[in-house]
């Protein structure tokens, strides 16, 4: 299975993105085709965040619009929800402490550790932070 990471998301929905095209491209072959993909729950709700904050976008993506883009990425039949269960803090800890994150980049290692939990194979991500977990295979829908 293959999950998607918010700047993927965000960049596949804001059309003023100069990486739209490559993401939307990404996150459309994997909505549409018959394979399961994945969101971690944290990555939807850090694209809300994202995409409506006025000091991020301006303008920013109207609330309703945003929302409208989640409803129809959840419509997807294929969508597998990544959530906490089970070894998920095993997980987060080992993580954590393996690469001594801490501040922000937890956020990271959650996503991560989400992934790990629910036997994602690749991450679509533009974040190259996520180098400090060797055992998730990521790659950059984004490079050209």
């Amino acid at each position: 299975m293959i999950a998607v990471d918010t700047n993927v998301l965000v960049y596949a929905h804001r059309r003023d993105s100069e990486w739209h095209e490559p993401a939307a491209a990404a996150v459309r072959e994997l909505a549409e085709g018959t394979g399961a993909w994945a969101i971690p729950w944290p990555c939807l709700h850090e694209f809300l965040a994202v995409v409506t904050h006025p000091a991020i976008y301006d303008p920013p993506s109207p609330l309703e619009g945003a929302l409208a883009q989640v409803d129809a990425w959840l419509e997807a039949p294929s969508l597998v929800l990544l959530a906490e269960r089970g070894p998920y803090w095993a997980r987060l800890a080992g993580l954590v402490r393996s690469g001594r994150i801490v501040g922000g980049r937890v956020h990271d290692a959650r996503v991560a550790a989400l992934c790990l939990v629910h036997g994602v194979r690749e991450l679509l991500t533009a974040d190259r932070d996520f180098g400090r977990f060797p055992e998730l295979a990521t790659r950059n829908p984004l490079a050209r």
